[in-house]
């Protein structure tokens, strides 16, 4: 049965090409520092802190690196904010972009390559909360395109 490849593999094809290639951790830390107390601390009541950074970086005419690196920060408010515990992570993706128009790479980086990871990231953070001893700390989900669209914005008013 003969069926119709197109042209993706032939050489010269232009189509544009993005990939998630590789994810890994470069940089992780969690913190208990005041265990075991802080599991018998009566009505817990968490108070969340979190920071988010984006960073990328080119590696070759074809592949960039995208990081997100994430601190949490979680406090019992019932308890005079002692810490329960603090989380840092750096997780990245090296990403293929090939045949991108110049004017797209900058929202396909700061928009699409975290769109893809951040639900690997989440699910990392939250299995180490438990394997921490905490209930699992499930991030909410973040609206990539709405803080490229900030950014953008703050970046024009900067100007002006």
């Amino acid at each position: 049965m003969a069926e119709d490849q197109g042209n993706s593999g032939a050489a010269g094809d232009d189509s544009p090409i993005f990939r998630m290639q590789k994810m890994y951790i470069k940089d992780f830390s969690f913190e208990n520092p005041n265990a075991p107390a802080v599991f018998q601390a009566p009505n817990q009541e968490p108070k969340v802190e979190v920071s988010l950074k984006l960073n990328n970086k080119k590696l070759d005419d074809d592949h960039y690196e995208v990081a997100l690196q994430i601190t949490a920060k979680i406090l019992d408010k019932g308890n005079n904010d002692r810490t329960m515990f603090i989380m840092e992570i750096e997780h990245a993706a090296a990403f293929m972009m090939k045949n991108i128009p110049e004017e797209h790479q900058e929202m396909v980086l700061g928009v699409d390559c975290p769109t893809l990871l951040f639900p690997f990231t989440r699910q990392i953070v939250s299995q180490i909360s438990v394997d921490g001893g905490f209930i699992p700390f499930l991030m909410e989900p973040i609206n990539f395109m709405a803080l490229y669209q900030n950014s953008k914005q703050e970046a024009a008013q900067k100007q002006n």
